[in-house]
């Protein structure tokens, strides 16, 4: 065996079956044995969960036990179901289904719907929500959009707790929910709803699950079916199953016991959606002779974080809280945790773009390093921070990797030149190897082995094809003397999985989107009263889980983790905010826990720092002490007014407008239009979206003030001194109308 075969991409598939079990720690080998009878894995973020179930499932394969076709491995999101299947190819256990919940029952319910019921299943709504709108307004209720979203998701939740419209209202009161609206109303919406589906012939993702539950209820010589094909279960994140999912899972299984369960309760954080992590924590009184075995040797962070960590959880209650694990790190030491606090949230996001240019400039990839929020509205002011620091990033939820449109033409392209055979194919005349092979193919559509500058669309597609040459590289070290047919092959596998390579660009998400994810480092941002804990958790059950999601956040961090929050929401407004209760006692000088560890109302509003915090944001020192954007002492900010009607203004937005949303506009529209022309080019010039020039709110303030002067320009919010250094001249000249001198605007017609 050469060094090349060991890379982590491409590792080698076990010879053995005992092979399979090379490398796995006590525990872990403990899971992948216990192949008969129920098992139940308890195991802490960073353990290695996944990969002591995919050598259980292997083991059992490899060794005879499950035959692979037996075998439904359950999750609940596509990527961890794609990660599971390529985890599985690599140990040589193919065959074995993996997929999430619904994508399972939905193949069940298709194959058998017409033996059921009768005729085609009906197809899936492609938009519930708009349906929800059109139930609303037969009941003669207006719902804005925020409200629309509430009712529907209350929809979901009745739906997967398998409650009918006419019980929510009795339902939700006796499960304690906070009810967004009149629970009459929604319940009324909610039977319309599924009125205007049944008139059109549509069923919903939620309707999959039901319709399976009932199809198999119904007809008990479909369940025999469906319980020969599948002996063998495995459920992982156990601690999110909704009764609904565990209702099937029971009807799958029938009067077997042949089911292994991996979860952890202090990673319940979908509540919201029906989730519950009492399947799991009453797994051993459902399954007497059940096997539990305990994961909690923290492969992933430093002992820094795993500290932090811990003591978050040291103060949390409630059943979860009972069965929580403490963590042991397996790893060297590393930074403590950085706090930071900023005077408003620009400063903040400014703040860490600057961190996060550091953290790349002292060689930790962008792909290691993701900004986590608590709700996907914070992400808009780090997007045009990094932009502004030229930092590339990515949207976490955006579409996957393989559908995006320069990775279809890539793998046409690839095909195509397997196809004609790398030595007759002029495109390759001179590519000596595998990966240079790629990057002459990839050359014919302008690829260069050097980045465009800046960030925007020309950059992502840059990203995508380097992930690609990446994946080549390291097939190639892995598989001497692969070719292109073989990449090819590789690719189309890798597709079907969903087992994306690595882009570079720092990650944007919310907490709950990071779930199943880490990164080297991590800056959790927002952690402020109101936002964590959300301003609607009020029950002790709500803040627990809100206290369960920071964690999940704290987590995802291998080495450096910084935490911050901004005083107020916007520059001049008051700083009236504060640090969220669950850092109590754990940063640095903070009070203490106050009863029930969420901080007494006496001490929340206390901001202390102790030693090493002040002048020293970041680990390792050299930042800004808190409320300051640079050197020197912290700007006194005057609160931002309406220019029109004198009221003091916090949205964003109107701050920079300088007034209203619903004031008159002085709008120089001429002016508007040049900018926009300007920009434009500016953005193609530098191969950035446009919004990394100007946001549109920013250009619509220039147009209304029309500055004069570099002063009155850089007092509007957006420009800065970056890019008032950058764009300055430009605008002031467009503003006096000139045209500026490296601007090449638009051909006049003859009309104008």
């Amino acid at each position: 065996m050469t060094a090349a075969t060991h890379s982590p991409l491409f590792p080698q598939v076990p010879e053995t079956a005992d092979a399979v079990l090379d490398g796995l720690d006590p525990e872990q080998r403990a899971v992948a044995t216990a192949l008969g009878g129920p098992v139940c894995v308890l195991a802490g973020a960073g353990t290695g969960k996944t990969r002591a179930i995919t050598h259980r499932i292997a083991y059992g394969v490899r060794s005879g036990v499950f035959q692979p076709t037996s075998v439904l491995a359950v999750t609940f999101t596509n990527r961890a179901a794609g990660e599971m299947r390529g985890r599985l190819r690599q140990l040589g256990a193919t065959g074995v289904q993996a997929r999430t919940f619904h994508s399972a029952a939905l193949r069940q319910l298709q194959y058998f719907w017409p033996k059921a019921v009768g005729g085609e299943l009906p197809r899936l709504a492609e938009r519930k929500v708009q349906i929800v709108a059109e139930a609303a307004a037969r009941c003669r209720i207006r719902l804005d959009r925020n409200e629309l979203r509430d009712v529907t998701s209350e929809i979901e939740w009745a739906k997967v707790t398998q409650t009918v419209p006419e019980d929510y209202p009795a339902a939700i009161a006796k499960a304690g929910r906070d009810a967004p609206r009149d629970p009459a109303e929604t319940a009324k919406i909610y039977g319309i709803y599924e009125q205007l589906k049944r008139e059109r012939g549509v069923i919903d993702f939620e309707d999959v699950l039901l319709l399976t539950v009932a199809v198999l209820q119904d007809r008990p010589d479909i369940a025999e079916t469906v319980r020969r094909q599948y002996q063998h279960f495995v459920v992982d994140e156990y601690q999110d199953v909704s009764p609904l999912q565990q209702r099937l899972l029971e009807l799958w299984l029938g009067d077997r016991d042949s089911l292994c369960v991996v979860g952890d309760a202090s990673q319940t954080i979908y509540s919201f959606t029906g989730a519950t992590p009492d399947h799991l924590l009453n797994f051993r009184t459902r399954h007497p002779r059940a096997t539990v075995v305990r994961l909690v040797r923290d492969y992933r962070s430093t002992p820094q974080v795993v500290h932090l960590a811990n003591g978050l959880l040291a103060q949390a209650r409630g059943k979860a809280a009972e069965h929580r694990l403490e963590l042991v790190s397996q790893r060297e030491s590393g930074p403590e945790p950085g706090y930071a606090e900023y005077a408003d949230e620009p400063a903040e996001a400014e703040g860490v773009a600057r961190r996060i240019r550091d953290l790349i400039a002292s060689g930790v990839p962008a792909s290691e390093i993701a900004v986590l929020y608590r709700i996907n509205a914070q992400s808009e002011v780090y997007e045009q921070a990094l932009a502004d620091a030229g930092v590339p990033y990515q949207l976490r939820g955006a579409e996957r990797f393989f559908e995006r449109p320069e990775v279809r033409e890539a793998q046409i392209l690839l095909r195509g030149a397997a196809r004609a055979g790398g030595g007759t194919d002029p495109q390759l005349a001179g590519a000596e190897d595998l990966p240079a092979q790629v990057r002459a193919v990839f050359s014919t559509r302008g690829w260069t082995a050097e980045p465009p500058a800046g960030t925007g669309a020309v950059r992502d597609r840059w990203e995508s094809l380097a992930a690609l040459v990446r994946l080549a590289e390291d097939f190639a070290a892995a598989r001497p003397g692969a070719t292109l047919a073989d990449l090819v092959t590789e690719l189309q596998e890798r597709t079907e999985a969903q087992h994306a390579p690595t882009v570079e660009g720092v990650t944007l998400a919310s907490l709950h989107a990071a779930k199943g994810l880490e990164w080297d480092a991590v800056f959790l941002v927002g952690l402020t009263e109101g936002m964590m804990p959300i301003t609607y958790a009020k029950t002790d059950e709500q803040l627990e889980e809100e206290r369960r999601l920071l964690y999940v956040g704290v987590t995802r961090a291998r080495r450096h983790l910084t935490l911050s929050w901004a005083l107020s929401r916007s520059p001049g407004g008051r700083p009236n905010r504060r640090p969220s209760r669950f850092l109590n006692g754990l940063r640095p000088g903070s009070p203490a826990q106050g009863p029930g560890g969420t901080g007494s109302p006496s001490s929340r509003g206390h901001v202390s720092f102790g030693a090493g915090f002040e002048g020293g944001a970041f680990e390792g020192g050299g930042r800004p002490a808190a409320g300051q954007r640079g050197g020197g002492p912290a700007r006194t900010r005057r609160p931002a007014r309406c220019r029109v009607c004198g009221r003091t203004l916090t949205d964003a937005g109107e701050i920079k407008l300088l007034r209203c949303e619903d004031c008159p506009s002085e709008l120089d529209e001429g002016l508007h239009e040049r900018l926009r022309d300007w920009r434009a080019e500016q953005a193609r010039r530098l191969g950035q979206p446009a919004f990394c020039v100007f946001t549109d709110k920013t250009l619509l303030a220039i147009a209304e003030a029309v500055p004069e002067t570099e002063a009155e320009l850089a007092a509007i919010s957006g420009v800065g001194t970056r890019k008032l250094g950058r764009f300055g001249a430009d605008v002031l000249a467009l503003c006096a109308g000139r045209e500026p001198e490296r601007f090449e605007g638009p051909e006049k017609s003859p009309e104008k």
